[in-house]
């Protein structure tokens, strides 16, 4: 058993909080909030050794390991967060009150989706909902439902739409990242899954079917898509677009898209509707601004 998504104390720094997904640690964190905290089990084996115990001080949560062990999170805890789950040395942590913090809405807006990491917010194009129970990172969007995959078993998911910075990479050239990043992307959506299972059976083949310069929340970016043939199932499309933030050092902001193929998957134009919808947040304004002739095939 792993605990379920939620905030909890961050090995690293100490003093925040991260958010746990339910099976990997993302790079979102936070200030601790001023109520008491569930802390994760260590993952002692059982020992009862690794309890830690959140404790709660005047305007601020002062969270302390106690007894001997020092909580370990599993192997190769980097900005991106683990895929290895702690194990659960007591009971299960409480469920969050919040599905994730990539999927909040903007106040008063219910048709769009903040990522507060990277200051923008996306379109809830209909079929689409939040994330819940995803076990990829990232994730901004799903469509609504699941279904078994077509090959090695799991549950797959007929869209995602997944939102990210660009930090371990010194290219800073859009078009460059967007290149760059389009075979991970169809790997990962379409090849082997995070438990080296292939849903689809296998990517086989695929072509690129678009590309080019488009505007983003105001900024010149650019997006490669492809279409990808898998050994089962109908395969699929995937896009990687990369533009500048408005916020911040203006560091990349990657945006990956994985649709389905087929008569069960989003419509194909979902992808440009929600390029085009991607705003910086608190702008409700539908201007382009820099790049905005530039676009996406209708």
């Amino acid at each position: 058993m792993t605990p379920p998504p939620g905030w909890y104390p961050d090995p690293r720094p100490p003093h925040q909080e991260r958010w746990w997904d339910g099976t990997a640690w993302t790079e979102h964190r936070r200030a601790p909030a001023a109520t008491t905290v569930a802390v994760p089990p260590s993952p002692g084996g059982g020992t009862g050794r690794g309890k830690a115990v959140a404790l709660v001080a005047t305007g601020a949560v002062l969270v302390a390991a106690i007894v001997t062990g020092a909580v370990v999170l599993g192997t190769g805890d980097d900005e991106a967060g683990t895929r290895t789950a702690p194990a659960t040395s007591g009971p299960a942590a409480p469920a969050p009150s919040e599905p994730a913090p990539e999927s909040s809405s903007p106040a008063g807006d219910p048709s769009a989706v903040e990522d507060q990491l990277n200051g923008i917010t996306f379109p809830l194009l209909d079929g689409w909902v939040r994330p819940k129970y995803v076990a990829e990172d990232d994730v901004v969007m799903t469509t609504d439902g699941t279904y078994d995959c077509p090959g090695d078993g799991g549950v797959c998911r007929h869209g995602l739409v997944l939102s990210r910075t660009v930090t371990a990479n010194d290219e800073k050239s859009p078009e460059a990242l967007a290149k760059g990043d389009i075979a991970d992307a169809a790997e990962d959506a379409f090849d082997h899954d995070t438990l080296d299972r292939e849903p689809y059976g296998g990517m086989e083949s695929h072509e690129t079917v678009a590309s080019g310069p488009v505007a983003v929340a105001g900024r010149a970016g650019y997006y490669v898509r492809w279409r990808v043939h898998t050994a089962k199932g109908p395969g699929g499309y995937v896009q990687s677009l990369v533009f500048p933030s408005s916020v911040g050092t203006e560091s990349p902001v990657l945006v990956r898209y994985v649709f389905d193929a087929g008569g069960d998957g989003p419509p194909l134009a979902d992808m440009d509707r929600i390029t085009k919808g991607i705003r910086p947040v608190g702008d409700a304004g539908t201007g382009g601004g820099v790049g905005s002739s530039i676009g996406p095939p209708d």
